[in-house]
């Protein structure tokens, strides 16, 4: 498999994360990025090129720039926008060019974005991210499926990557990241939820020593505050990945009762934060500051 250049769909934090690692690996002569705010008339243009230029990464000038010249195209969106992002880079995909998908989505939606790079003979592998990615930057472990995946996995753990082949069918590894995520992100909207209500009536500390005696290995005020921190920070990007698990559901002929109201958990979160109920907290707040938080603003 010969790769020299590398595209990066999504410059966010994830891209910006992957294309600054990649540039000079070996074998690597150019890494480039391409993302809407790097666009013409985009407000942030001019910080987000100036970041790309510091990090020796070519900020592109659209999609199809990108696309036509790199041999591997890594997508890295949101997870709503994973379908809508094949579709345009399928029109610009060269053949055997390949298209890493890092988003968290459905199997059927990697099933679809697959049968889009390949219509145009490129090579479709799709990635299961499996934690965040900070703090383990290009060494997040992932999980790659599809034809090409156990091609293209020692390759990139050459780049220094964490990845692992687990099965040439597309949907296998987006089906263990989904899986995961239920639990994992439903966790968190647990611990919101529990820990604002026994705040709100003043039972907390009764509350928590119940938890630590049934699952002992949990430190639950430290979990909390990360929880709360976590989807402070994430949760609208958490509610669309759980709005692709409740997909993931479905298309096993189950209704998502408990991922969709998980998503629905994480979208309140979001959006108490764009609304502001969260500013000013500093990063190491309390799971107690942030529920404070929450109980003022429904009294107002």
């Amino acid at each position: 498999m010969n790769i020299r250049r590398i595209g990066l769909i999504g410059y966010g934090e994830v891209g910006k994360v992957f294309s600054g690692a990649l540039v000079g690996k070996p074998g690597v002569e150019a890494v480039a990025a391409w993302d809407l705010k790097l666009g013409a008339g985009h407000a942030q243009r001019d910080a987000q090129q100036a970041h790309a230029a510091a990090a020796s990464v070519k900020a592109c000038e659209s999609m199809q720039a990108l696309c036509e010249g790199s041999d591997l195209i890594i997508s890295a969106v949101t997870a709503s926008n994973t379908l809508a992002v094949a579709r345009e880079a399928s029109a610009f995909l060269q053949p055997g060019a390949i298209f890493l998908d890092l988003n968290s989505a459905s199997p059927g939606t990697k099933q679809q974005c697959a049968a889009l790079a390949q219509a145009r003979g490129a090579r479709y592998v799709e990635a299961g991210v499996m934690t965040s990615v900070p703090p383990y930057g290009i060494r997040v472990p992932m999980l790659l499926g599809g034809a090409a995946a156990a091609e293209l996995a020692p390759l990139l753990a050459a780049w220094g990557m964490d990845a692992k082949a687990v099965s040439d069918k597309l949907g296998v590894a987006s089906a263990i990241k989904m899986c995961r995520s239920v639990m994992i992100k439903g966790l968190e909207a647990l611990v919101i939820e529990s820990y604002a209500t026994a705040r709100a009536y003043g039972v907390e500390d009764h509350v928590l020593p119940t938890l630590a005696e049934t699952f002992p290995s949990i430190d639950w005020q430290k979990q909390g505050a990360y929880f709360f921190s976590r989807v402070v920070q994430h949760g609208q990007r958490r509610a669309e990945e759980m709005r692709e698990a409740a997909n993931t559901v479905r298309e096993v002929g189950f209704a998502p009762l408990m991922t969709a109201a998980i998503a629905d958990k994480q979208q309140w979160v979001a959006d108490q934060a764009a609304a502001g109920v969260f500013e000013g907290l500093a990063k190491d707040a309390s799971w107690q500051d942030y529920a404070d938080r929450l109980l003022d603003a429904r009294k107002d």
